[in-house]
Protein backbone atom coordinates (compact mmCIF):
# COMPACT_ATOMS: atom_id res chain seq x y z
CA UNK A 1 0.00 0.00 0.00
CA UNK A 2 1.35 3.50 -0.97
CA UNK A 3 1.76 6.06 1.52
CA UNK A 4 -1.13 7.97 0.13
CA UNK A 5 -3.23 5.05 0.32
CA UNK A 6 -2.35 4.76 3.98
CA UNK A 7 -2.87 8.15 4.98
CA UNK A 8 -6.60 7.79 2.99
CA UNK A 9 -7.10 4.89 5.21
CA UNK A 10 -6.53 6.59 8.09
CA UNK A 11 -9.90 7.72 10.46
CA UNK A 12 -10.47 11.77 10.02
CA UNK A 13 -8.95 12.74 13.45
CA UNK A 14 -5.69 11.20 12.47
CA UNK A 15 -5.58 12.51 9.11
CA UNK A 16 -6.29 16.29 9.94
CA UNK A 17 -6.15 16.40 13.74
CA UNK A 18 -6.55 20.38 14.22
CA UNK A 19 -9.54 20.25 11.76
CA UNK A 20 -11.45 17.29 14.19
CA UNK A 21 -10.74 18.79 17.15
CA UNK A 22 -12.31 22.14 15.87
CA UNK A 23 -14.86 20.67 14.74
CA UNK A 24 -15.54 18.60 17.47
CA UNK A 25 -15.04 21.69 20.17
CA UNK A 26 -17.42 23.51 18.24
CA UNK A 27 -20.21 21.33 18.26
CA UNK A 28 -19.94 20.80 21.88
CA UNK A 29 -19.97 24.70 22.14
CA UNK A 30 -22.81 24.78 20.09
CA UNK A 31 -25.20 22.49 22.38
CA UNK A 32 -23.72 24.09 25.58
CA UNK A 33 -24.79 28.08 24.28
CA UNK A 34 -27.92 26.83 23.52
CA UNK A 35 -28.74 24.98 26.72
CA UNK A 36 -27.43 28.06 28.95
CA UNK A 37 -28.33 31.58 26.47
CA UNK A 38 -31.32 32.77 27.94
CA UNK A 39 -29.01 33.09 31.28
CA UNK A 40 -26.89 35.16 29.15
CA UNK A 41 -29.27 37.63 27.75
CA UNK A 42 -30.44 38.39 31.00
CA UNK A 43 -26.99 39.12 32.15
CA UNK A 44 -26.43 41.45 29.55
CA UNK A 45 -30.06 43.63 30.09
CA UNK A 46 -28.76 43.17 33.82
CA UNK A 47 -25.49 44.96 32.47
CA UNK A 48 -27.02 48.03 30.81
CA UNK A 49 -29.60 49.17 33.60
CA UNK A 50 -28.49 52.11 35.55
CA UNK A 51 -25.64 52.99 33.29
CA UNK A 52 -24.04 55.98 33.89
CA UNK A 53 -23.18 57.32 31.30
CA UNK A 54 -26.48 56.94 28.77
CA UNK A 55 -28.17 58.98 31.89
CA UNK A 56 -26.00 61.87 31.35
CA UNK A 57 -26.06 61.71 27.74
CA UNK A 58 -30.13 62.28 28.45
CA UNK A 59 -30.55 59.53 26.12
CA UNK A 60 -32.78 57.96 28.80
CA UNK A 61 -34.06 61.08 30.38
CA UNK A 62 -37.26 60.09 32.19
CA UNK A 63 -37.44 56.56 31.94
CA UNK A 64 -37.02 54.71 35.13
CA UNK A 65 -35.04 51.44 34.61
CA UNK A 66 -35.79 48.99 37.47
CA UNK A 67 -33.32 47.00 38.81
CA UNK A 68 -35.10 43.74 38.86
CA UNK A 69 -32.87 40.73 39.89
CA UNK A 70 -31.71 37.71 37.50
CA UNK A 71 -35.14 36.08 38.08
CA UNK A 72 -37.25 38.82 37.87
CA UNK A 73 -35.65 40.38 34.99
CA UNK A 74 -35.88 36.85 33.24
CA UNK A 75 -39.16 36.39 34.02
CA UNK A 76 -40.19 39.98 32.85
CA UNK A 77 -38.02 39.31 29.05
CA UNK A 78 -40.53 36.39 28.76
CA UNK A 79 -44.10 38.01 30.12
CA UNK A 80 -43.32 41.54 28.40
CA UNK A 81 -41.73 40.49 24.94
CA UNK A 82 -42.44 36.23 24.68
CA UNK A 83 -40.34 33.25 26.24
CA UNK A 84 -39.10 32.85 22.41
CA UNK A 85 -37.27 36.31 22.99
CA UNK A 86 -34.75 34.33 25.75
CA UNK A 87 -33.15 33.48 22.64
CA UNK A 88 -32.79 36.80 21.37
CA UNK A 89 -29.80 36.86 19.53
CA UNK A 90 -28.74 33.18 19.59
CA UNK A 91 -27.65 32.18 16.14
CA UNK A 92 -25.43 34.69 16.15
CA UNK A 93 -23.84 33.58 19.53
CA UNK A 94 -23.73 30.07 18.23
CA UNK A 95 -21.76 31.27 15.15
CA UNK A 96 -19.32 32.95 17.86
CA UNK A 97 -19.23 30.03 19.33
CA UNK A 98 -18.34 28.10 16.28
CA UNK A 99 -15.27 30.12 15.72
CA UNK A 100 -14.37 31.13 19.44
CA UNK A 101 -14.45 27.69 20.72
CA UNK A 102 -12.96 26.46 18.04
CA UNK A 103 -9.95 28.60 17.46
CA UNK A 104 -9.44 28.84 21.46
CA UNK A 105 -9.60 24.82 22.15
CA UNK A 106 -7.09 23.78 19.36
CA UNK A 107 -5.10 26.85 19.78
CA UNK A 108 -4.48 25.71 23.67
CA UNK A 109 -3.75 22.52 22.84
CA UNK A 110 -1.20 22.97 20.36
CA UNK A 111 0.42 25.85 22.87
CA UNK A 112 0.00 23.28 25.94
CA UNK A 113 1.52 20.25 23.68
CA UNK A 114 4.14 21.14 21.14
CA UNK A 115 4.89 25.09 22.54
CA UNK A 116 5.14 24.77 26.19
CA UNK A 117 6.03 20.92 26.08
CA UNK A 118 3.69 19.35 28.50
CA UNK A 119 4.82 15.81 29.06
CA UNK A 120 2.01 13.56 29.45
CA UNK A 121 1.69 12.05 32.97
CA UNK A 122 3.45 14.76 34.86
CA UNK A 123 2.14 17.73 36.21
CA UNK A 124 2.14 21.06 34.17
CA UNK A 125 3.47 24.39 35.90
CA UNK A 126 0.41 26.59 36.39
CA UNK A 127 2.23 29.26 34.98
CA UNK A 128 2.28 27.85 31.56
CA UNK A 129 -1.33 26.50 31.74
CA UNK A 130 -2.27 30.60 32.30
CA UNK A 131 0.10 31.87 29.58
CA UNK A 132 -1.58 29.39 27.41
CA UNK A 133 -5.31 29.66 28.30
CA UNK A 134 -5.19 33.72 28.22
CA UNK A 135 -2.96 33.25 25.18
CA UNK A 136 -5.81 31.16 23.32
CA UNK A 137 -8.63 32.75 24.38
CA UNK A 138 -7.36 36.25 23.39
CA UNK A 139 -7.00 34.49 19.88
CA UNK A 140 -9.68 33.00 19.41
CA UNK A 141 -11.62 35.88 20.45
CA UNK A 142 -10.45 38.42 18.39
CA UNK A 143 -11.60 36.44 15.36
CA UNK A 144 -15.05 36.12 16.75
CA UNK A 145 -15.39 39.52 17.82
CA UNK A 146 -18.15 40.65 14.95
CA UNK A 147 -20.60 37.96 15.70
CA UNK A 148 -20.44 38.78 19.97
CA UNK A 149 -20.71 42.72 18.78
CA UNK A 150 -24.17 41.31 16.54
CA UNK A 151 -25.12 39.35 19.96
CA UNK A 152 -24.70 41.80 22.18
CA UNK A 153 -27.03 44.36 19.80
CA UNK A 154 -29.78 41.54 19.01
CA UNK A 155 -30.17 41.14 22.59
CA UNK A 156 -30.97 44.29 23.31
CA UNK A 157 -33.31 44.99 20.82
CA UNK A 158 -36.55 43.55 22.59
CA UNK A 159 -35.75 46.06 24.87
CA UNK A 160 -35.68 49.19 22.65
CA UNK A 161 -39.04 48.16 21.63
CA UNK A 162 -40.51 48.45 25.03
CA UNK A 163 -38.91 51.69 25.26
CA UNK A 164 -40.59 52.97 21.90
CA UNK A 165 -37.48 52.92 20.19
CA UNK A 166 -37.29 51.91 16.75
CA UNK A 167 -35.89 48.29 16.15
CA UNK A 168 -32.50 48.85 14.43
CA UNK A 169 -32.37 45.07 12.73
CA UNK A 170 -34.49 42.36 10.92
CA UNK A 171 -32.22 39.42 11.77
CA UNK A 172 -28.55 38.43 11.77
CA UNK A 173 -27.15 39.11 8.75
CA UNK A 174 -29.18 42.39 8.47
CA UNK A 175 -27.73 43.35 11.69
CA UNK A 176 -24.05 42.42 9.85
CA UNK A 177 -24.21 44.36 7.11
CA UNK A 178 -25.89 47.25 8.50
CA UNK A 179 -22.95 47.14 10.84
CA UNK A 180 -20.79 47.23 7.98
CA UNK A 181 -22.01 49.76 6.21
CA UNK A 182 -22.37 52.29 8.91
CA UNK A 183 -18.80 51.50 10.58
CA UNK A 184 -16.90 49.75 7.55
CA UNK A 185 -14.81 46.44 8.72
CA UNK A 186 -13.40 48.14 11.61
CA UNK A 187 -16.77 49.07 12.90
CA UNK A 188 -17.75 44.70 12.76
CA UNK A 189 -14.30 44.79 15.52
CA UNK A 190 -16.00 47.67 17.60
CA UNK A 191 -15.33 46.76 21.44
CA UNK A 192 -12.48 43.82 20.48
CA UNK A 193 -10.29 45.44 22.89
CA UNK A 194 -11.93 44.75 26.14
CA UNK A 195 -13.54 41.55 24.35
CA UNK A 196 -10.49 40.47 23.80
CA UNK A 197 -9.07 41.30 27.34
CA UNK A 198 -12.33 39.45 29.12
CA UNK A 199 -11.71 36.49 26.62
CA UNK A 200 -8.03 36.34 27.78
CA UNK A 201 -9.34 36.66 32.16
CA UNK A 202 -12.28 34.01 31.24
CA UNK A 203 -9.71 31.66 29.43
CA UNK A 204 -7.40 32.11 32.45
CA UNK A 205 -9.61 31.01 34.54
CA UNK A 206 -11.90 28.17 32.11
CA UNK A 207 -9.02 26.45 30.17
CA UNK A 208 -6.06 27.04 32.60
CA UNK A 209 -8.65 25.67 35.66
CA UNK A 210 -10.16 23.09 33.94
CA UNK A 211 -6.77 21.92 32.58
CA UNK A 212 -4.82 22.10 35.88
CA UNK A 213 -7.28 20.86 38.65
CA UNK A 214 -8.01 17.95 35.83
CA UNK A 215 -4.46 16.77 35.65
CA UNK A 216 -4.00 17.37 39.49
CA UNK A 217 -6.73 15.30 40.44
CA UNK A 218 -5.98 12.28 37.82
CA UNK A 219 -2.34 12.75 39.47
CA UNK A 220 -2.97 13.05 43.46
CA UNK A 221 -6.15 11.12 43.86
CA UNK A 222 -7.58 8.24 43.21
CA UNK A 223 -9.57 9.52 40.34
CA UNK A 224 -9.89 8.65 36.78
CA UNK A 225 -10.55 10.23 33.98
CA UNK A 226 -14.04 10.01 33.70
CA UNK A 227 -17.60 11.97 33.99
CA UNK A 228 -17.13 12.91 37.66
CA UNK A 229 -13.34 14.21 37.15
CA UNK A 230 -14.59 16.53 34.05
CA UNK A 231 -17.51 17.62 36.60
CA UNK A 232 -15.60 18.28 39.00
CA UNK A 233 -13.21 20.14 36.94
CA UNK A 234 -15.84 22.31 35.12
CA UNK A 235 -17.35 23.50 38.27
CA UNK A 236 -14.15 25.11 38.91
CA UNK A 237 -13.60 26.34 35.89
CA UNK A 238 -17.04 27.82 35.59
CA UNK A 239 -16.39 29.73 38.91
CA UNK A 240 -12.78 31.25 38.13
CA UNK A 241 -13.82 32.20 35.06
CA UNK A 242 -16.65 34.16 36.05
CA UNK A 243 -15.00 35.88 38.78
CA UNK A 244 -12.11 36.72 36.98
CA UNK A 245 -14.05 37.61 33.44
CA UNK A 246 -17.28 39.92 34.81
CA UNK A 247 -15.87 43.51 34.94
CA UNK A 248 -14.54 42.89 31.31
CA UNK A 249 -17.65 41.19 30.63
CA UNK A 250 -19.63 44.52 31.66
CA UNK A 251 -17.08 47.03 30.03
CA UNK A 252 -17.26 45.00 26.63
CA UNK A 253 -20.81 44.71 26.69
CA UNK A 254 -21.45 48.41 27.86
CA UNK A 255 -18.70 49.68 24.43
CA UNK A 256 -20.75 47.40 22.02
CA UNK A 257 -24.05 48.70 22.95
CA UNK A 258 -22.98 52.50 22.67
CA UNK A 259 -24.36 54.95 19.72
CA UNK A 260 -21.97 55.50 17.18
CA UNK A 261 -21.11 58.32 14.83
CA UNK A 262 -20.55 58.06 10.77
CA UNK A 263 -17.05 57.38 11.73
CA UNK A 264 -17.68 54.19 13.76
CA UNK A 265 -16.55 55.90 17.14
CA UNK A 266 -18.83 55.68 20.13
CA UNK A 267 -20.74 58.60 21.50
CA UNK A 268 -20.48 57.74 25.32
CA UNK A 269 -16.57 56.44 25.96
CA UNK A 270 -13.48 56.87 24.14
CA UNK A 271 -11.99 53.43 24.73
CA UNK A 272 -12.04 50.65 27.50
CA UNK A 273 -10.28 52.13 30.34
CA UNK A 274 -12.36 55.07 29.99
CA UNK A 275 -15.88 53.26 29.84
CA UNK A 276 -14.41 51.80 33.64
CA UNK A 277 -13.47 54.75 34.91
CA UNK A 278 -17.12 56.34 33.95
CA UNK A 279 -18.68 52.97 35.47
CA UNK A 280 -16.99 52.98 38.45
CA UNK A 281 -16.97 56.74 39.20
CA UNK A 282 -20.96 56.93 38.09
CA UNK A 283 -21.92 53.96 39.83
CA UNK A 284 -18.92 52.47 42.42
CA UNK A 285 -16.71 49.06 41.85
CA UNK A 286 -19.75 47.15 42.64
CA UNK A 287 -21.20 48.23 39.30
CA UNK A 288 -17.94 45.92 37.93
CA UNK A 289 -19.80 42.99 38.95
CA UNK A 290 -23.51 43.70 37.76
CA UNK A 291 -25.05 40.14 35.89
CA UNK A 292 -22.49 38.30 38.39
CA UNK A 293 -24.78 35.90 39.13
CA UNK A 294 -26.62 34.96 36.32
CA UNK A 295 -22.92 35.57 34.75
CA UNK A 296 -21.47 32.98 36.79
CA UNK A 297 -24.60 30.79 36.66
CA UNK A 298 -24.07 30.48 33.04
CA UNK A 299 -21.01 29.71 33.04
CA UNK A 300 -21.19 26.82 35.36
CA UNK A 301 -23.68 24.47 33.49
CA UNK A 302 -21.77 26.19 30.33
CA UNK A 303 -18.86 24.81 31.78
CA UNK A 304 -20.20 21.85 32.74
CA UNK A 305 -22.30 20.66 29.68
CA UNK A 306 -19.08 22.15 27.30
CA UNK A 307 -16.79 19.49 28.88
CA UNK A 308 -18.91 16.53 29.14
CA UNK A 309 -20.09 16.99 25.62
CA UNK A 310 -16.35 17.31 24.35
CA UNK A 311 -14.90 15.07 26.54
CA UNK A 312 -17.72 12.58 25.49
CA UNK A 313 -17.83 13.25 21.54
CA UNK A 314 -13.13 13.22 21.84
CA UNK A 315 -13.80 9.85 23.05
CA UNK A 316 -16.58 8.45 20.14
CA UNK A 317 -14.61 9.91 17.57
CA UNK A 318 -10.93 8.03 18.97
CA UNK A 319 -9.52 11.01 19.92
CA UNK A 320 -7.38 11.47 23.57
CA UNK A 321 -8.69 13.23 26.22
CA UNK A 322 -8.88 16.68 26.38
Amino acid sequence: MSPEEEERSLPLPERWPQASKFALSACAAAVAELVTFPLDLTKTRLQMQGEAAVRRDGAAAGQAVPYRGMLRTAAGIAQEEGVWKLWQGATPAVYRHIVYTGVRMVTYEHLRDSVLGRVEGESFPLWKAVVGGMSAGAIGQFFASPTDLVKVQMQMEGKRKLEGKPLRFRGVHHAFLKILSEGGIRGLWAGWVPNVQRAALVNMGDLTTYDSVKHFLLLNTTLVDNSVTHSVSSACSGLVAAVLGTPADVVKTRIMNQPRDKQGRGLLYKSSMDCLIQTVQGEGFMSLYKGFIPTWMRMAPWSLVFWLTYEQIRRMCGVTSF
